[in-house]
């Protein structure tokens, strides 16, 4: 398991702990208080790739460039373009069914479970949008989840993020699949002010989690 998934200062630029992965600069979620977002930059022999759409893109754009040009940003729902568009020559992309929700240039579009060479796998989740995709990456020393705001955590607990227009159904039959994925790090979008970047797991830790989650929808539950 990593020995530290948390960034020491958000007030800097590109911070890593983990071999190949970097973080972006912090920003607010405007309509969640003590809660912040931020992208993450992949180093791929393959290409790089960031995964997310955050303002810390644009603040940390001659590091992002330094480190290789990036060959894709991956957005996980169409809520993070609330940003716009980053100050980086990116190609953006997103599943089809949020593209609609989206107000900045799409290069492409996904609809499939899929792999991006043999380390990145998209993997369609629909529930708390219709297009809510998660990203599995395998460095070759772990395998990081993109949950984005499917999957966050709140104090220790892992939460699910329903919404008036979400779909409950989907989201459990996301759910359900996600306990046959295998991760050891969980990554979301957005995580409380001070809270670590990521969240080590084993497969037994992560299924039981997601079982709570499921639990708690099948209840009536939103989280």
């Amino acid at each position: 398991m990593p020995d530290d998934l948390t960034f020491t200062d958000d007030t800097k630029g590109l911070q890593s702990t983990v071999s190949g992965l970097s973080g972006t600069p912090t920003a607010p979620l405007p309509f969640l208080g003590g809660v912040v977002v931020r992208a993450f930059v992949l180093q791929r022999p393959q290409g790089n790739t960031i995964v997310y759409n955050a303002p810390g893109i644009s603040e940390a754009a001659d590091e992002i460039r330094g480190l290789g040009r990036p060959e894709r940003l991956l957005l996980n729902h169409h809520h993070e373009a609330m940003y716009g568009a980053p100050s980086l020559d990116v190609p953006v992309f997103i599943h089809e069914a949020d593209r609609a929700g989206v107000d900045l240039p799409i290069a492409g579009t996904f609809s499939e479970r899929h792999m991006i060479d043999d380390d990145l796998e998209v993997i369609p989740t629909p529930g708390h949008t219709p297009g809510a995709t998660m990203f599995l990456w395998d460095n070759g020393a772990h395998r990081f989840l993109f949950s984005g705001d499917s999957l966050w955590v709140q104090g220790s607990e892992w939460k699910a993020v329903l919404l008036g227009d979400s779909d409950r159904a989907a989201y459990l039959d996301s759910l359900a699949l996600l306990k046959a994925v295998d991760f050891d790090v969980l990554v979301p979008w957005g995580v409380e002010v001070g809270e670590p970047y990521g969240y080590a797991v084993t497969r037994e830790e992560a299924a039981a989690n997601l079982d709570k989650i499921i639990a708690r929808l099948k209840a009536g539950e939103n989280a």
